[in-house]
């Protein structure tokens, strides 16, 4: 019989990372942070095998499959950003069926002033807030069950609440203790580590509110992102 096997899909700068930490402290659930951005960025990737070994996916079909193999022996917990457009997902949505799939969703304001912050060549498109909208309605019509929305910022203000929702839905105990840890990198998202830092940084779901040089409100290409991907994020959080 498989376990949960749980997708968490969010756009960068979410606070997604310090969500997948606290599943780190779980202790009983398989952790992938972005399989499908490392797939894409580098040809292969290697994650756990049902018997404690590893295997490689070279695809993701195959990172899909494998996937699954894991769900098998133990719970599943994958968090990605959807910087890219995967094309397997978005073409045969039917092969993310037996997943229970949450999405985290934060005000576009902050969030694309930190991107660029990070990025300065970002795109329109990586934004994501489009493309989880469009995966949210695929996800929905594959599974015939709505995903979990959750918000950033109420996950910083009530955070075993919001962690007891997520549990709740995807058949995951909840384990108060996992709310907090210790502050420090993790091995999991050491390829892209400048992404991280605050995740780094923190012990806990944190309200951070870090201030930018470029903003919506003084650059005009952001104010055009801003303007693109509002209309998906009210979408989005209508469903939390």
């Amino acid at each position: 019989m498989s376990q949960p096997l749980v997708a968490m899909w969010a756009h960068s700068r979410s606070a997604s990372t310090a969500f997948l930490r606290m599943m780190i402290e779980r202790g009983d659930v398989a952790v992938l942070h972005e399989p499908f951005l490392a797939l894409t960025e580098e040809g292969s990737l290697t994650l756990p095998s049902p018997d404690g070994g590893q295997v490689t996916a070279r695809s993701e079909k195959d990172l899909l499959v494998r996937l699954a193999e894991l769900a098998r022996a133990r719970p599943v917990f994958v968090k990605e950003v959807l910087d890219y457009e995967y094309p397997h997902l978005f073409k045969h949505p039917e092969d993310l069926a037996g997943f229970a799939h949450t999405f985290i969703v934060r005000d576009p304001r902050p969030t694309i002033a930190s991107h660029y912050a990070i990025k300065p060549a970002v795109t329109c498109a990586e934004i994501g807030y489009e493309r989880l909208f469009r995966l949210f309605e695929l996800v929905r019509e594959a599974t015939g069950r709505r995903p979990l929305v959750i918000r950033t910022e109420r996950l910083v203000r009530e955070p075993a609440a919001v962690v007891e929702e997520f549990c709740a839905y995807t058949g995951l105990p909840f384990l108060p203790g996992s709310l907090t840890w210790a502050a420090g990198d993790r091995p999991e998202w050491r390829r892209t580590r400048r992404w991280h830092l605050d995740a780094s940084g923190s012990a806990g779901f944190e309200d951070r509110r870090n201030s930018y040089t470029a903003t919506v409100d003084n650059h005009p290409a952001l104010r055009a992102f801003y303007d693109h991907h509002l209309p998906f994020y009210q979408r989005l959080v209508q469903y939390e």
